[in-house]
């Protein structure tokens, strides 16, 4: 039993978010206090994170190479290590815990400096740029994957593969069978992509299935995420197409929408991946182009390599490739169920248990 506080760091994006506000979870199960560092960024998801107090520390991406540029990261760096060497000299903690990207860069760097413990962990199946100037100054490097690409030397003998958590949201319907669609029955699609991939399906998928026969049309009952100042021309494509829909910025209750769904047509961030794989959902997945290190088509790989979906970029995915596939699988159930029986099979909902392990072991050592 863990009788200091645990230390999360995490934000920017709920892809490092939410696997933290699932190992926030599992401790707090087992009687152990968490505190959240996160940067500005991350403090709007501050009153609904299950922790005891949320602390913003300074943190910047690298975002270009010029001098000007690179002063200013290193300056909001060095203050961010200076706020959080503070915070840890209050706090005490037992762990600290990192979930990539620059606001995990200074706990992490702070907790090497006052000689706490720490884990770092990637939820990619490549290791992220912050991740890589971390691997060498942790204790231990908790993965989603059981191969991460550019972890090596040293930095090898750290891993534990832990898989990647997932809300508690998630995994209360984990247990739910996949149930194929009837020939003639209602057939759910689902379409989410965050705040970076919504404009692109806002812009193909309804031409998409615009070039689907009216009989597969009428069995569509679609349920797609937008921007905001995309949502009225979504809607009305849908409406004159005579497909049900609905469409909104955001579902608080995606995991029960992801759960009905047939077939899922998504980004491949590392938690939908996660998510999409407890759940045992097929997914058409659609990595962001331009990402960094490409992370995304390496999580859309490893679940296509398994079986558990279709990973198909962008570049190749124009709409008529894409009412393609959809027609071809509304056509053959049979693919969709043993995609969603593969997904499952990949599926790791004792992630967050293995890597509360983790850390009650760390400390126990310290």
């Amino acid at each position: 039993m863990i009788d200091r506080p645990v230390l999360l760091a995490a934000g920017g994006t709920g892809g490092h978010l939410f696997p933290a506000y699932a190992l926030a979870e599992e401790l707090a199960r087992r009687g152990i206090a968490v505190d959240l560092a996160t940067d500005p960024r991350g403090d709007r998801y501050g009153t609904g994170f299950p922790a005891r107090a949320v602390h913003k520390i300074s943190s910047a991406t690298v975002a270009g190479r010029s001098p000007i540029s690179l002063a200013k990261t290193s300056l909001a760096l060095t203050r961010g290590i200076a706020q959080a060497y503070a915070l840890l000299g209050r706090l005490k903690p037992a762990v600290v815990v990192g979930f990539g990207g620059y606001p995990s860069f200074p706990p992490l760097v702070a907790a090497r400096l006052r000689g706490i413990p720490t884990i770092l962990h990637e939820q990619n199946a490549v290791l992220g740029r912050a991740n890589r100037m971390l691997a060498a100054r942790v204790t231990r490097i908790a993965t989603s994957f059981p191969k991460v690409r550019l972890i090596d030397g040293a930095a090898s003998g750290k891993v534990a593969f832990t898989g990647n958590p997932v809300r508690g949201q998630v995994l209360a319907l984990a247990g739910q069978p996949y149930e194929a669609a009837l020939a003639d029955g209602a057939f759910h699609l689902l379409v989410f992509g965050g705040s970076q991939g919504a404009r692109y399906f806002s812009d193909t998928v309804p031409p998409a299935l615009a070039l689907l026969p009216a009989e597969a049309r009428a069995r569509l009952r679609v349920t797609q995420q937008a921007r905001q100042e995309d949502l009225e021309r979504v809607t009305s494509a849908y409406r004159d197409l005579g497909i049900a829909a609905d469409v909104a910025p955001f579902f608080k209750d995606l995991p029960e929408r992801m759960a009905a769904s047939h077939l899922v047509i998504a980004r491949a961030g590392a938690s939908s991946v996660a998510e999409l794989a407890v759940l045992g959902r097929p997914s058409i997945l659609v990595p962001l182009p331009h990402a960094l290190d490409n992370d995304q088509l390496q999580n859309a790989t490893r679940l296509a390599e398994s079986g558990g979906g279709w990973c198909i970029e962008q570049k190749d995915l124009a709409a008529q490739r894409l009412a393609a596939e959809i027609g071809a699988l509304m056509s053959a159930p049979e693919r969709l169920t043993a995609a969603a029986r593969a997904a499952r099979g990949e599926g790791r909902p004792d992630a967050v248990v293995r890597l509360a392990d983790l850390v009650e072991e760390i400390a126990a050592r310290a």
